[in-house]
């Protein structure tokens, strides 16, 4: 159940994902947070609640209810914030590009309403769109299909095709960007699943290339965000200030390092490499393919540790596209605890941390008065969960502070 944008909810008596032993009461107004406050029988209703099961009828509220009523009873459940999936590709609808061209246009519409729907049904209420959608494709998915999916946009992707044509494509190429609307721009700064596994972690680009890049867009108020796989991109990455490096298998410690001193994000993307990597998994991918992914797999869990070791923002984004992908995002959460980072480090990963990445902290990504009441209500305590779907069963219902006619005018 999607609940757009609630006029008044008061919901009494629910748990927060990550506190423990309390309770509180929660007002929305108008899309927002007006009030969160503790009950004082919070402590004792928790302490008598089981802690080992994980039940998915643990309230009598129905998910019909969260549309149609203002007072909400929320014993036994539990609320989280939207989450926030920072790399994601809403416009795919098939792993090769050339068989997404051979589809009819209305049949490619239909699959990215159907995307948007599914990732607001598994309670990601924000993407970054991490290339391949315009926000004004944004904007007409959003209010003709009405679900209210809040995206960040980098349009283009500047990859091998932009490269060694001169400062001045850049410059150009940048300009459409910008003139799209989109907030982001993307660096394919290394390559690939298509790389050959000697040359994944070469430059795409070269330093002057980059640099004016980068520098480029933060002159011109946008952020950067850069596909890197390891080597040198990485280091040109801190020196200029991105605002985060998506995939980042092969980061060193000493990359880290210079990672967390410079500010910049590290967005793994995890799950999608163990996809990709399984000869019966859901991609299907070809022998040549699924090696270089695991490769990837085998390398991801050590960088993950030496950016948690180096006080790297780790951030949560899936490279998810086609539809055997959208809708289960919350894959990415369990690759992640797998990697040794803990419950509260993994959710904070997709709601607050994620928000601070995008540069929305003040208003997403938290349950307190004056947010968006982007979240995701569950029938169980999230931490409890054995399983990705164990846990996107117990979704409740995913409320947007946002309506689709306020999000497609904020995309124009």
């Amino acid at each position: 159940m999607i609940v757009k944008k609630p006029a008044f909810k008061s919901i009494r008596g629910i748990s927060i994902v990550g506190i423990a032993d309390k309770l509180f009461d929660i007002e929305i107004k108008h899309g927002r947070f007006v009030s969160v406050t503790e009950t004082e029988q919070g402590a004792t209703a928790i302490a008598s609640a089981p802690s080992d099961s994980f039940s998915t009828n643990a309230s009598s509220t129905n998910a019909s209810e969260w549309e149609k009523a203002e007072i909400i009873d929320g014993s036994g459940l539990w609320m989280s914030p939207g989450l926030i999936d920072l790399h994601t590709h809403m416009a795919w609808t098939d792993f090769d590009h050339a068989d997404q061209d051979k589809r009819d246009p209305a049949e490619v519409e239909t699959m990215q309403a159907q995307a948007f729907e599914a990732t607001l049904r598994t309670g990601v209420t924000t993407v970054r769109d991490a290339g391949g959608l315009a926000p004004s494709v944004a904007s007409h998915l959003v209010r003709t299909y009405g679900h209210p999916l809040r995206i960040d946009n980098a349009s283009h992707m500047f990859g091998a095709a932009d490269t060694s044509l001169g400062i001045e494509h850049l410059k150009r190429k940048a300009d459409e960007v910008f003139a799209s609307g989109a907030n982001w721009i993307k660096i394919m700064a290394t390559g690939g699943l298509g790389a050959p596994t000697e040359k994944v972690t070469d430059p795409v680009f070269s330093e002057e290339e980059f640099a004016f890049l980068v520098r480029y867009a933060h002159e011109n108020g946008r952020k950067v965000f850069v596909h890197a796989w390891g080597g040198v991109s990485i280091d040109w990455s801190a020196q200029a200030g991105v605002q985060s490096i998506e995939h980042g298998m092969f980061l060193t410690s000493d990359q880290a390092s210079r990672l967390a001193e410079a500010n910049v994000a590290f967005v793994p993307t995890a799950s999608i490499y163990r996809i990709a990597a399984d000869p019966q998994g859901v991609l299907a991918l070809p022998p040549v393919i699924r090696e270089r992914a695991a490769r990837a797999v085998e390398a991801h869990a050590n960088a993950v540790a030496h950016a948690q070791k180096a006080g790297v923002r780790i951030g949560f984004g899936t490279d998810y596209a086609t539809p055997h992908l959208h809708g289960r995002n919350l894959q990415e959460l369990y690759t992640l605890l797998d990697y040794g980072m803990t419950h509260q480090e993994i959710w904070s990963s997709a709601t607050s941390e994620a928000a601070h990445i995008l540069g929305r902290s003040d208003e997403l990504g938290t349950i307190a008065a004056g947010y968006l009441a982007d979240a995701v209500v569950f029938a169980a305590d999230p931490y409890l969960a054995k399983s990705e779907a164990q846990l996107r069963q117990s979704i409740k219902a995913v409320l947007t502070g946002s309506d689709e006619k306020e999000l497609s005018t904020l995309a124009d």
